[in-house]
């Protein structure tokens, strides 16, 4: 798998495919940005009088509830049905899921209307939509009453979609196999967006990779790997982990992944 995470990585830097993100204003610079660094291309849209029309030329559609209101929800229901129509990828953000009453809905109402590839969450986030308790204060996870392994296994076997839990270790699952990733550095967390920065990563991947259990892989593992080279060279200093992140993003070569991936595979167990 990672040897094809890799080239991967080299399809996007040829292929350059457009992600159309309906993402939130935190970070709508941050993942334009980091969409840029991995080589792809970014558009930020969500007039519903044009997203339709917009993803119909993306390669990957990216569904962020970040700075949610009913308005933004409404274009995503319509990109995201354009984009099933089309065969185009779909990756949801449920930033905050469980933090609020519209957010747990709204999340639970794009995943029941639109054909979702990967969702990509933190540990409390994937864990309210799989039903399991959890605590989350903002959009911070604070606690959860299960492994990231079994959060992301059972919300997959009871979505359907792929599920791409990020933390202290990243855990993506289809339900049959889940992969724990073992890369990244504790400095992603001392700047915000980082969160959202690894969905793009996910759909960058999913832009070129039809297993979305592999494009999952590869976005985390790409941006795992980035970080630790970042913090690195940065000593602990924010600001500058924060523009190092690109620059790492961007120099990230195929022979990076296959040296410094560190990934362990589970398959599950027939009953």
């Amino acid at each position: 798998m990672l040897e094809q995470v890799s080239r991967d990585l080299s399809l996007i830097r040829e292929k350059k495919p457009l992600v159309h993100h309906l993402t939130n204003f935190v970070v709508m610079n941050e993942t334009a940005n980091m969409t840029l660094a991995i080589g792809a291309l970014p558009i930020m849209s969500h007039a519903p009088e044009e997203v339709e029309e917009m993803v119909q030329v993306a390669s990957c559609l990216v569904l962020n509830i970040g700075t949610l209101t009913p308005y933004w929800i409404n274009s995503m229901i319509l990109a995201g049905k354009k984009a099933n129509e089309l065969g185009i990828p779909v990756v949801l953000d449920p930033v905050g899921a469980g933090a609020t009453k519209l957010r747990i809905d709204s999340a639970k109402k794009i995943l029941e209307e639109v054909n979702i590839s990967t969702v990509r969450g933190n540990s409390a986030e994937i864990a309210v939509l799989a039903g399991i308790q959890a605590e989350i204060k903002g959009v911070e996870a604070i606690s959860k009453s299960a492994s990231s392994e079994q959060i992301a296994q059972d919300f997959a076997l009871k979505s359907g979609c792929v599920a791409a839990v990020t933390g202290v270790e990243d855990v993506v699952s289809d339900g049959e196999t889940t992969i724990t990733i073992k890369n990244g550095h504790k400095m992603m967390a001392t700047i915000t967006g980082t969160g959202c920065m690894s969905t793009t990563m996910v759909a960058a991947f999913n832009a070129v990779q039809k297993n979305p259990l592999v494009a999952a892989l590869g976005g985390l593992c790409a941006f795992g790997v980035a970080g630790e080279k970042a913090a690195y060279y940065t000593n602990n200093k924010p600001g500058s982990f924060h523009v190092a992140l690109y620059d790492e993003v961007s120099n990230l070569s195929a022979a990076d992944i296959l040296d410094r991936a560190k990934i362990e595979v589970t398959q599950k167990e027939l009953a």
